[in-house]
């Protein structure tokens, strides 16, 4: 009888120590029960990939499962927002994007809009935006590019990706300076990059943490960033705003279910996120991109994004 209640009691201990292990992992109500799909709807290798994958790395230990990120590119990024909408919503296929998703449905390249999602939150903002020319360009300063923009309409060329987040930056920048630039659609982050390199445009917006190597080797030249203040990382580079241009921009990188998908397993992936932004080598680890670590839960989420989308439509309103 002894032994009998021994393994008995053995057996009740390995189980709760199972459970407890499953609550710190993040597996509440069954979830997530397999690897967990991360759709970035932009080309390997560009800011919204490398930030996608460093959080991810860090989740897969919060959630107790692998992470897997996939690139699936096209139409400004409408594929693989497509692929999530259309996916079993069960949490096991997530959204990883940025603000291109408001631009495509502000500009009619999609009929897909924040109103299909659950937000499970966000985990990083890029305040480092920034416009970058060759080290041989004839613009060292914002101003120089102002000038010589407003002497020469449509003279510089400019790379974007129509409806993306660099074409409503370059709009705005129009109307806040009053110039006229040659919009270039030039395609995702890796391409727009390939055409400075190669001299095919004059001016690349992009952010710091994306073209890091090339500011610290000497090639590339930042003009500015659109922040409200000079980041800590980059106190040289100096904002837009103390240039005369009153532009600030913020990169919003969130992670995003289908509607349907139940309310407790995007809670269950938010309080991972959550975790993972506190987490001090997350932080560490992040900020060498020139990006912040900043958690929004999912209403703050939603919020943050119908601002975006609303100063954006203003933006798309007044240049028509």
């Amino acid at each position: 009888m002894k032994k009998y209640w021994g393994i008995l009691l053995t057996a009740f201990m390995v189980l709760l120590l199972a459970a407890c292990s499953s609550t710190a992992t993040g597996e509440k109500n069954g979830y997530p029960s397999k690897p967990i799909e991360i759709v970035v709807p932009a080309g390997a290798g560009g800011d919204t990939d490398l930030n996608t994958r460093t959080l991810a790395k860090y989740l897969e230990k919060e959630l107790g499962t692998s992470l897997v990120v996939s690139n699936v590119t096209g139409s400004g990024g409408t594929v693989g927002v497509s692929k999530v909408l259309d996916a079993t919503p069960d949490g096991h296929t997530v959204l990883a994007f940025h603000n291109s998703m408001l631009l495509n449905d502000i500009y009619g390249l999609s009929d897909q809009s924040i109103e299909d999602f659950k937000f499970a939150g966000t985990g990083v903002l890029d305040q480092a935006n920034t416009f970058v020319v060759s080290k041989d360009s004839k613009f060292k300063t914002l101003e120089e590019l102002i000038e010589y923009a407003k002497a020469n309409p449509k003279k510089v060329t400019v790379a974007t990706e129509m409806g993306s987040m660099t074409y409503i930056q370059v709009m705005e920048f129009q109307q806040k300076t009053g110039v006229e630039l040659n919009i270039v659609d030039i395609g995702g982050a890796s391409d727009k990059l390939t055409a400075l390199l190669g001299g095919r445009v004059d001016i690349l917006p992009t952010s710091l943490g994306f073209v890091k190597s090339y500011l610290d080797s000497g090639d590339f030249v930042s003009l500015g960033i659109l922040a409200e203040e000079r980041l800590e990382s980059a106190p040289d580079v100096p904002t837009f705003k103390e240039q005369g241009v009153d532009m600030t921009i913020d990169k919003v990188y969130y992670w995003g279910f289908p509607k349907d998908t139940p309310d407790e397993v995007v809670q269950t992936f938010s309080e991972a996120m959550e975790k993972v932004v506190a987490n001090e080598e997350f932080q560490e680890e992040i900020r060498q991109y020139w990006v912040e670590p900043v958690f929004l839960n999912s209403e703050e989420t939603q919020t943050k994004l119908q601002e975006l989308y609303d100063h954006y439509e203003t933006v798309k309103n007044t240049a028509e």
